[in-house]
């Protein structure tokens, strides 16, 4: 059975396989496929109808926000394209009395994904397979971040409303 509290999760716990696989795609890659993206979107259209219809508008100006400064950020190549648009539609699955709670997990995640891929830098069998991110001098996989936080978000949620 699933907790009256996941019950807004479940679009975000549904495409838990796409966060990983970009994740994985950008470890490798250093690339997030558009379909990824895609996937999430078609996530949202599908999910819409479930969804508070004034948490629609607040979703949509919220991921707007966020591909906007994404742009001005990948502009500036801080930001890959495909960082921008997976975190800008994983936006749109990010309930809307949630966004500050997600701002936290993904702040930790960037952390954590930070520290990890740092660590696995320096460690021969991660640093030899000769994946894109392992490479000195090259930027770090954000899509490990992005993943990581839309998998910790609906657990934060949990971890903080049940006490």
């Amino acid at each position: 059975m699933i907790s009256g509290t996941l019950i807004p999760f479940v679009p975000l716990i549904a495409v838990a396989p796409v966060m990983v696989t970009a994740a994985w795609f950008d470890l490798r890659f250093l690339r997030i496929p558009n379909v990824l993206s895609l996937i999430l979107l078609a996530a949202f259209v599908l999910f819409a109808l479930a969804f508070p219809p004034a948490d629609l508008l607040w979703r949509l100006l919220v991921a707007g926000a966020v591909f906007a400064a994404g742009m001005v950020g990948f502009h500036f190549r801080l930001f890959g394209g495909g960082d921008v648009k997976l975190l800008s539609a994983l936006m749109l699955l990010i309930p809307v009395w949630s966004l500050g709670l997600f701002a936290h997990v993904f702040s930790l995640s960037m952390f954590a994904g930070i520290a990890a891929v740092f660590t696995m830098k320096r460690i021969p069998v991660f640093a030899g397979t000769g994946w894109a991110s392992m490479r000195p001098g090259r930027q770090f996989p954000m899509g490990v971040s992005i993943g990581l936080a839309g998998l910790a978000h609906p657990i934060a949620v949990l971890a903080t409303s049940a006490g």
